[in-house]
């Protein structure tokens, strides 16, 4: 089992920042990559960016360029640093932890990101 637990949300004006934090605890030695997808109101959940644990990153068009994936030193943890924000990436910004050896996909609780025009 693996908990998360998000904090970083809020709201923001375009063109600000804002660092979103995951930090997982459990059986964490068993996840093969870390990442952050969001939701919008009427829309599907989508992934905005994910770290394998070798390093690996990838990005969702529409936020390469302006936010940034990484791990903290103790690999627990997982940051989503947001810069340029634009009202567009409003959303509900979920953290996900996902175990291969399972096929399985862990969820934080969700952290709402605002961002005003």
């Amino acid at each position: 089992q693996v908990q998360l637990v998000e904090s970083g949300g809020g709201l923001v004006q375009a063109g600000g920042s804002l660092r979103l934090s995951c930090v997982a605890s459990g059986s964490i030695f068993r996840i093969n990559a870390m990442g952050w997808y969001r939701q919008a109101p009427g829309k599907h959940r989508e992934l905005v960016a994910a770290i394998t644990s070798g390093g690996s990153t990838n990005y969702t068009d529409s936020v390469k360029g302006r936010f940034t994936i990484s791990r903290g030193n103790a690999k627990n943890t997982v940051y989503l640093q947001m810069n340029s924000l634009k009202p567009e990436d409003t959303a509900v910004y979920y953290c996900n932890a996902y175990q291969a050896y399972s096929d399985y996909n862990y969820w934080g609780q969700g952290t709402q990101v605002t961002v005003s025009s």
